[in-house]
């Protein structure tokens, strides 16, 4: 038995945020009926082709799915809809602004009439406030959570290289609808569940936002380094590859002095003694480390540091990535089927010892819209056009 057999969950999604959030329990059982535009479907779909002729954020976050093809700007289509929640145990939806509320979908009417519905709504900036209507791109939330402020360089701010304001209130929808399952079990109630963009990116904001409440200043942008934290980050060693390391205490730092750098003097040192003062002394300590690492590779290095205790790793690419030696060894790649043919993936991070991840199929825009109106009662022709 699967952790979320008997969950059906209706989701009128797009892009990364809710998607991601449901994927995540259609791979632990749940049923997920995905509501798509006829046609075109999720407008993920369209973002490139690089996944033999797929999407590669759609591939990654809409597998173990049904898609249900529906007009919400019809009658019939909205009634068809409405069908679907009335059965549902969760709904979730990451349209614009009051969308859901004009089409009959808001939590305060849908939970009038279904009180154990578990009612999810994923916005840019959550309801109430000057930004409530504001659009919401993940480059400009990362800019409103202070987050391009402190990524990238001292010359040049950088936003993260994946949808990371997408992905955490995805996370948070994900575990507020585990939480509101398990209150329901208790209580018999449902919930409504409201997650912004922007308040899950501020969540992940705790230390550089302390740090300047605190402190006086913003963590500066150091690149791979670290504002607060030295030797951190990356070192050049002799093959012209960069070796990252990180030294979280003083005993790791006496350890790295006597055992790779072969200094051990250099933890009396009154520019090194403590944190604070190597973080002050950073450019003339990066010196001195990449001195002693020039006449060895990167790999040489790396193991040094291993074979010493000293936590570090090497610069990987998505194509090391894919064929990452730990996880090849912990046997964390699974196929799946899509519409292109067998897929690749990564079993989901939480496993558990007698449940494997479902990881079902990626469905075409509407492949299952006739099979799931006809169980819940509902004309398919009425609904969705022929050729459509």
């Amino acid at each position: 038995m699967n952790p979320l057999d008997g969950l059906t969950i209706v989701s009128l999604e797009q892009a990364v945020a809710a998607p991601f959030a449901t994927r995540q329990l259609a791979d632990l059982g749940a049923r997920v009926i995905k509501i798509e535009r006829p046609g075109v479907g999720d407008f993920a779909r369209g973002y490139d082709e690089t996944v033999n002729g797929l999407a590669s954020h759609f591939v990654w976050l809409n597998r173990s799915k049904e898609s249900v093809a529906l007009d919400l700007k019809s009658d019939e289509g909205r009634a068809a809809m409405h069908a679907l929640v009335d059965e549902a145990d969760v709904f979730v939806q990451n349209l614009a602004p009051g969308a859901a509320e004009r089409l009959g979908l808001g939590a305060e009417e849908l939970r009038a009439r279904h009180p154990r519905l578990i009612h999810v709504s994923i916005s840019g900036y959550g309801q109430g406030g000057p930004y409530s209507d504001k659009k919401a791109y993940d480059l400009l939330v990362q800019c409103e959570a202070g987050l391009v402020s402190i990524t990238g360089t001292q010359d040049e701010p950088s936003k993260v290289g994946i949808s990371i304001a997408d992905i955490a209130s995805g996370m948070y929808a994900y575990t507020g609808v585990l939480t509101a399952v398990i209150r329901r079990e208790r209580t018999g109630e449902g919930a409504t569940i409201e997650v912004s963009m922007l308040e899950a990116l501020a969540e992940w904001m705790g230390f550089p936002l302390n740090y300047a409440m605190y402190g006086g200043s913003s963590p500066t942008r150091a690149g791979a380094s670290h504002a607060a934290i030295a030797p951190y980050g990356p070192f050049k060693c002799g093959d012209g590859n960069e070796v990252f390391l990180g030294i979280q205490n003083e005993r790791e730092w006496a350890t790295f002095c006597a055992s790779i750098l072969t200094s051990p003097e250099l933890t009396g040192d009154a520019r090194f003694c403590r944190n604070s003062l190597r973080v002050e002394h950073n450019t003339e300590l990066r010196a001195v480390i990449e001195k002693v690492f020039d006449d060895r590779t990167a790999e040489q290095v790396g193991e040094q540091l291993e074979h010493a205790g000293i936590a570090n790793a090497l610069l990987r690419t998505m194509d090391g990535l894919a064929d990452h030696p730990q996880l090849k060894a912990r046997d964390r790649w699974r196929s799946y089927a899509s519409p292109v043919g067998e897929l690749r993936a990564l079993v989901p991070p939480v496993t558990m010892s007698d449940f494997h991840a479902v990881m079902g199929p990626i469905p075409e825009v509407g492949q299952h819209t006739e099979a799931v109106l006809a169980e819940f009662g509902v004309s398919v022709p009425s609904v969705v056009p022929a050729g459509a």
